[in-house]
C-alpha cells in the first residue's frame, strides 16, 4: 500500500466514528419530527394553526392561506413547501415572497438543535429566524413589481387515509435517512483529506476577505462554504466537529451561527423554487444581504456588552 493510501484509509477511519455519531444524532431528530409532523397534517392540525396566524400575513401583502405554506416550512423541510405551494398555486409574486420567508425559516427543530450544539441560543436563534423571515416579507412586498393579491385558497390534506399516509411518507423519509448518512460521513472525509494534504487552505483562503466584509472570522471560511452550499443540517458533522476540536471559538462560532441561521443552502433549495419559476436572484440576494447586516448588529452588540 503506497504512502499516499494509508493517509487516505487514515482519513476515513479519523471521519467515520464521528460521522456516524452525528447521522445517529441527526435521525433520532428527524425521524420522529417528520412522522409528528404527518400526523399534524393528517388530523387537520396544520390548517388550524395557520387559520389563527393568517392575519398576520396580511399585515405584509400575503394571502391568509400563507400562514399554512410557513406553518409547514417551519416543521418540515422546503420539499414539503414546495409541495404545498403547487397545491396551493399562489401567484408567482406571492410564491416568491413566501418562498424567501421559508428559506429563512424552515427546519426549525432540528436545525436549531444544530445552533444551540455549536454555541447558539436556541430561543434567540428561534425568533431571528422568524422575525428576519417577516422583516424580509415585508420588504420584498414592498420592492417587489406588481400588487399583493388579495385571493382565497383553500388546502386540503392530500390523504383520507391514515395508512395510505404513512405509506406515502415511508419511502420519502427512507431516502432522506439515507441521504443523511451518506452525506455527512462523505463531508467529513473529504474534509479530512482536504487537511490531511494541505487543499483546504487553497480553498478558503480566497474567501478570507468576503469573510472579513460579511463580519465573520477568516477561520469559518470552510464552515461558511459547507452551510451556503450543502446546508445547515448536513453540514453540522463538520460545524460539530469544529467546534469540539476548539477550532472556532463560542464566540465565533455564534457569529457563524447569525448569518448561517439567515442565509443557508444557498443551491438546492432555491432550485426548487426555481422549478416553480420563480427568481433565483431574488431567492438568494435578499437573505445574503441580510445575514450581513444581522452579523454587524450582533458584533455590535458584543462590542457594547464587552463593554
Amino acid at each position: 500500500m503506497s504512502q499516499y493510501s494509508k493517509r487516505l484509509l487514515m482519513c476515513v477511519k479519523q471521519a467515520w466514528p464521528m460521522g456516524l455519531k452525528t447521522s445517529v444524532w441527526l435521525i433520532k431528530l428527524t425521524l420522529p419530527v417528520s412522522f409528528a409532523v404527518l400526523l399534524l397534517d393528517y388530523f387537520g392540525l396544520l390548517v388550524i394553526m395557520a387559520k389563527y396566524t393568517s392575519p398576520v400575513f396580511e399585515l405584509i401583502g400575503l394571502p391568509g392561506v400563507a400562514a399554512l405554506v410557513l406553518v409547514t416550512s417551519i416543521f418540515t423541510n422546503i420539499y414539503s413547501v414546495v409541495a404545498v405551494l403547487t397545491t396551493l398555486a399562489l401567484p408567482t409574486r406571492d410564491g416568491t415572497i413566501l418562498a424567501v420567508m421559508c428559506l429563512i425559516s424552515h427546519g426549525f427543530l432540528i436545525e436549531t438543535a444544530i445552533l444551540k450544539k455549536t454555541s447558539s441560543s436556541a430561543i434567540r436563534m428561534l425568533l431571528l429566524r422568524l422575525v428576519s423571515s417577516f422583516i424580509v416579507g415585508a420588504l420584498l412586498n414592498l420592492t417587489l413589481p406588481g400588487s399583493p393579491s388579495d385571493g382565497s385558497y383553500i388546502y386540503q390534506s392530500q390523504h383520507s387515509d391514515l395508512s395510505l399516509a404513512i405509506t406515502a411518507w415511508l419511502p420519502q423519509i427512507g431516502a432522506t435517512l439515507l441521504k443523511i448518512v451518506i452525506l455527512v460521513n462523505a463531508l467529513l472525509i473529504v474534509q479530512r483529506i482536504l487537511e490531511e494534504f494541505g487543499i483546504l487552505k487553497y480553498l478558503t483562503k480566497p474567501l478570507a476577505p468576503f469573510m472579513k466584509l460579511m463580519g465573520l472570522p477568516k477561520e469559518s471560511s470552510f464552515l461558511w462554504m459547507i452551510g451556503n452550499t450543502i446546508g445547515l443540517a448536513y453540514g453540522s458533522a463538520v460545524m460539530l466537529q469544529k467546534a469540539d476540536e476548539g477550532q472556532l471559538q463560542p464566540k465565533e462560532c455564534d457569529l457563524l451561527n447569525h448569518h448561517l441561521a439567515i442565509s443557508h443552502s444557498q443551491l438546492e433549495d432555491p432550485l426548487l423554487f426555481v422549478s416553480l419559476g420563480y427568481s433565483m436572484p431574488v431567492l438568494i440576494i435578499p437573505r445574503m444581504l441580510f445575514a450581513v447586516a444581522v452579523v454587524w448588529l450582533r458584533r455590535v452588540e458584543n462590542y457594547f456588552r464587552s463593554r
